[in-house]
């Protein structure tokens, strides 16, 4: 029996929840019974086909971090559509017992398992995923098991159902009474009944029986209900509850150095290996270090999230931090000891640290940070338009043009010859726009010809286990971070962005990029997450015009950038006091014949202006530095194997008397 009051008061905060957002969150499920009802046709003629287009819509519900049992189903069905195709006829007859109808499928995939020699050693047809496949199937009659919620909420409901870990068939003949008496109450509320109606859409199954409803509520009692309550007991009761950082947003800060350094992940590795709460000086005995250290590190973590996330702390009166919500929160213990507190790890946190490899994180007292204890922010060098120029060397007019381009379009791409100073002007282009070197607002990649849509942005990879385990790629977790941060611009660079198969690396991204899209949420194609890119990130990309074996960049990405030649700057102000500052009549003599070099291959109806020679192979050099062998070497290692490969098939004719003349201009 389920407690009315308990029920009531879950409810009443389910209500509440619905209209705030948790259904625009969990519509897919209705939609997911909607999809697999259209589209069910035991006898297709492609039946692997018609599985997948069945399951399309069904999201998180058959996958997961390290599970997906849709994947697995959708294999087995192309390797062995026929056995697969019994399988479900089996599991969809209803005149044998439910319990065994669903253990039978899951013996009869790890047959198939074994039968096909996949990679993973689990199939992944669970009870939870089989009884997934009988709720599509009869959504009128049927409900999800997953064990962890149903115990969940069966003891939130402070109902007499016990469930027990390994009694498989025992606790799937609970569940549904379980549940069937939790729907019973659901349908006998005319309100939620009302809310739920006005809700559904023709994309949605209508659920007359409330059964996808009974699922959702279970799902809301253990994910949201329960975990708020249970949290709320280490809470401060005159300060509003403040649920934290969401677990993925958690992964990505968690990658970011600049908040999680080495000495950081071992604290929180300490504390998650301790069972999530603590006190310091428990710490301190365990794993070394003097209480001090666990206590002033955690609490300058605390505030470097505080900072990037622009969370709020909570302050005593004395202005000493008492509630870090962002964090752990804390209580006083029982004890003569005055200023003894047990800091608990946030739920999400404790989460996200799991689902991250921790394995190099050593728990012993060497190698401590000591800046951990630093609470004072880092100050960045400011840097403007009159650094940018002194550095790079391009006109003022043509910088001025450079940055107006970018903020317009919010994507650019630098092209231009071999060393015109494409990759060092594009991190000095996003220092100047930002007013600082802030490092940590810079992402750099490269892309190559196998780089792909999972490394860039996310995709289930194989792990040593022989699984897989679904892996964000760079761009998303810098995305997620720029999210935090809406008051900063940030930048992100990629070199060789021609290099890469732009479309299938970027897929829907494609639109996402455009400045007219930025900060529109769209369905991404794995997880059905709910992504965006956001309005304060600049994407710069580089592109090396003198590379004949790369094809040209398509259309539609080709529209979501503005391109920016960059051309030699031997002319500029910026070079012309670099050669000053050199002194040197052998370098400037050079200079000369590489400008008239640059003449010819810009002439050249072969080459043209993208192929001209770069002033930064000529940079970076000190008086003292500037000798004759040192400009041989790059006259002999750098110039002449480029002149080589621009007119392959005129050695003698093009690059013999260019590399007498080049030559000639050091002995003069």
């Amino acid at each position: 029996m389920i407690d009315k009051k308990a029920f009531s008061d879950a409810l009443a905060n389910y209500k509440k929840d619905f209209v705030a957002g948790w259904w625009a969150d969990e519509k897919f499920k209705w939609e997911a019974v909607k999809c697999f009802q259209d589209n069910w046709n035991i006898d297709a003629e492609d039946f692997a086909e018609m599985l997948k287009r069945s399951l399309a819509k069904t999201y998180g519900l058959l996958a997961s971090m390290n599970n997906f049992p849709r994947q697995m189903i959708e294999g087995f069905a192309e390797d062995a559509p026929d056995k697969v195709k019994i399988m479900f006829i089996a599991l969809f007859d209803e005149n044998k017992d439910v319990v065994e109808r669903i253990l039978n499928f899951k013996d009869q995939s790890e047959q198939l398992l074994k039968e096909y020699g996949y990679d993973a050693k689990n199939h992944y047809q669970n009870e939870n995923s089989i009884s997934t496949y009988l709720w599509l199937m009869y959504p009128d009659k049927y409900y999800i098991y997953k064990f962890g919620e149903i115990k969940s909420c069966a003891e939130v409901l402070q109902s007499s159902y016990k469930f027990k870990k390994g009694a498989y068939a025992d606790n799937l003949r609970t569940f549904y009474s379980f549940y069937d008496e939790l729907c019973a109450n659901l349908q006998s509320d005319a309100e939620m009944k009302k809310l739920l109606a006005d809700n559904l859409t023709e994309d949605c199954y209508p659920d007359k029986e409330l059964r996808t409803l009974t699922i959702d509520f279970g799902f809301y009692i253990a994910r949201k209900y329960s975990k708020a309550d249970k949290e709320n007991k280490w809470w401060p009761a005159d300060v509003d509850y403040n649920p934290g950082l969401a677990v993925d947003n958690w992964m990505v800060l968690l990658q970011d150095e600049s908040v999680f350094n080495a000495s950081s992940l071992r604290i929180m590795k300490c504390f998650l290996e301790f069972g999530g709460a603590a006190t310091c000086k428990q710490l301190s005995k365990k794993y070394g270090e003097n209480a001090n250290f666990y206590n002033a590190g955690s609490q300058a973590l605390a505030k470097r999230i505080a900072d990037k996330t622009k969370c709020t702390v909570i302050t005593r009166e004395d202005g000493k931090v008492m509630w870090w919500p962002i964090l752990y929160v804390g209580r006083q213990v029982e004890s003569e000891e005055e200023g003894v507190y047990v800091w608990k790890l946030r739920d999400e946190l404790e989460q996200a640290l799991k689902e991250i490899d921790l394995s190099k994180v050593e728990l012993n007292a060497a190698d401590v940070d000591d800046s951990v204890h630093d609470l004072e922010p880092i100050v960045n060098k400011k840097y403007g338009k009159e650094d940018f120029l002194a550095e790079v060397y391009m006109t003022g007019a043509k910088y001025d043009r450079l940055l107006n381009v970018l903020k317009r379009k919010k994507n650019i791409i630098l092209q231009g010859a071999p060393g015109v100073g494409k990759t060092f002007a594009a991190k000095r282009l996003a220092y100047a726009m930002m007013g600082e070197k802030d490092k940590e607002r810079v992402d750099f990649i490269q892309f190559h010809q196998n780089y792909s849509y999972e490394d860039f942005m996310m995709g289930y990879k194989p792990t040593e286990n022989g699984g897989f385990e679904m892996q964000y790629g760079v761009f998303y977790r810098f995305c997620k971070k720029v999210e935090n941060n809406s008051e900063k611009d940030y930048f992100f660079i990629i070199d060789e962005i021609n290099r890469g198969n732009m479309s299938k690396i970027f897929g829907e991204l494609l639109l996402l990029i455009e400045k007219d899209y930025r900060g529109t949420s769209s369905k991404l194609a794995y997880q059905n997450l709910n992504f965006s890119v956001p309005e304060n990130l600049y994407i710069i990309g580089m592109m090396n015009t003198a590379d004949r074996s790369l094809a040209m960049i398509d259309y539609a990405l080709r529209r979501r950038f503005s391109f920016f030649d960059m051309e030699p700057g031997f002319d500029t102000e910026g070079f012309k006091e670099y050669q000053e500052k050199l002194a040197s009549d052998k370098f400037n003599a050079l200079i000369e014949c590489i400008k008239e070099l640059n003449n010819e291959i810009a002439d050249d109806p072969s080459l043209g202006k993208g192929f001209c020679i770069g002033h930064s192979y000529f940079c970076g050099l000190q008086a003292d530095e500037c000798t004759q062998e040192l400009l041989e070497g790059i006259v002999e290692y750098d110039i002449l194997p480029m002149l080589s490969e621009y007119w392959f098939d005129n050695l003698t004719e093009k690059v013999a008397p260019w590399s007498e003349k080049l030559y000639g201009a050091l002995n003069d």
